[in-house]
Order: structure tokens, then C-alpha cells, then sequence
């Protein structure tokens, strides 16, 4: 899943569009800019084919702006119950950010079992993962945040990494050069590793 950061919305369509003709689909538009949100907006009304939701999320006004923009899911940094709370009576689906046994708790005690694992790198990668596998089998993780070409296939090898997200599907040079042929082919590269 590609984590993005869009500074001019004008690229929104463009880059949207160059993801999924690379075949990807979900996509994952960060809040991190002032053109997150009209990213979003111009994202679900001219390509209802992709699944775009809001990243960053890290407030219930956060969380409603994103709804009313048409994502389709939210990804959040770390995790409080009230952003749970309010993603459930909104009816948008929250992907929280965890990085730590103790935040995954909290996470499940208010009936999440899919998380994001954030900063994956930071908070222990590979072998955090593994650790955190024993006490928690019943938990699926998307790690983001350190995650490369060259390391995400070992994280799509273990058997509680459903998906990984990263930003190297959409880096900001290629964005703000407006090369999508090279993002096209980045988002063939990612395909590629989830099915090797």
C-alpha cells in the first residue's frame, strides 16, 4: 500500500491513475499537507475503482473531514479509543497504528485485530514482529515506516504481515517531476513482491 504525500493537488488523478494501471489499488493519502484532503475528494469522485483512504489521521475531526472527502478507510500513527470510537460511528474503517504490546492491547480490547505497525523499522522490524506473533496470533499487522523494495519481502514472508504500506511507491521526486511511468513501474515492483 503506498503511503502518499501529495503537495499539489494537481497530481492527485495523474498519480492515482499511474498506481493503478501498475495494479494497485488501495491507496493510502496522507493528511501530512494542506492538499491531503482535496487529494482524497478529487480521488474518490473520478476514480471510484481505487480504494483511497486518509493516513495520518490523528483526530476525530481528522477522521470526519476525511469521511466527508470520500475515503474509504483511515490509517492512524498510534491508536486512542476515541479515534476508534468515532471511526465506528462514522462508519469508516481504521487501520491503527501500534507499536508496542501494550498500545496493541488497547487496540483489540476496542475490537480492532488488523493493525499498522509504526515506525516498523524503529520499533523493531522484522524481529518485533516475530515476538510479537507468540502472544498475539490472532492479530494481522500492515507494517509501515522503514519498509523498502529490498525489505518488504521479508516482512510479506511472515505469517501475521497481511500487507505492507510504504512511500516508496510514490517518492516525492518522481511525483514532483511528473514521472508516471516510473511510478507505474514501481507499483508492477510492489505487485511483484506479494506474489513471490
Amino acid at each position: 500500500m503506498p503511503v502518499i504525500v501529495i503537495q499539489r493537488v494537481e497530481d492527485a488523478l495523474p498519480l492515482a491513475e499511474a498506481l493503478l494501471a501498475g495494479g494497485v489499488r488501495v491507496l493510502e493519502v496522507t493528511l501530512r499537507t494542506p492538499a491531503g484532503l482535496e487529494a482524497i475528494r478529487r480521488i474518490a469522485r473520478e476514480l471510484p475503482e481505487a480504494l483511497v483512504g486518509a493516513g495520518t489521521v490523528r483526530s476525530v475531526a481528522d477522521a470526519q473531514a476525511a469521511r466527508e472527502a470520500g475515503a474509504r478507510f483511515a490509517v492512524s500513527p498510534g491508536y486512542t479509543s476515541e479515534i476508534g470510537r468515532a471511526c465506528r460511528q462514522i462508519e469508516l474503517p481504521l487501520l491503527p497504528g501500534v507499536a508496542t504490546p501494550s498500545e496493541v492491547l488497547a487496540a483489540m480490547a476496542d475490537g480492532y485485530d488488523f493493525l499498522k505497525f509504526f515506525p516498523a523499522a524503529a520499533a523493531g522490524g522484522i524481529p518485533m514482529l516475530k515476538a510479537l506473533a507468540g502472544p498475539f496470533p490472532d492479530i494481522g499487522f500492515c507494517p509501515t515506516g522503514g519498509l523498502t523494495p529490498e525489505n518488504a519481502r521479508q516482512y510479506l514472508s511472515l505469517p501475521n504481515v497481511k500487507v505492507c504500506g510504504g512511500s516508496w511507491l510514490s517518492p516525492q521526486a518522481t511525483i514532483d517531476a511528473g514521472d508516471w511511468a516510473q511510478i507505474t513501474r514501481l507499483a508492477r515492483a510492489a505487485q511483484a513482491l506479494r506474489e513471490s
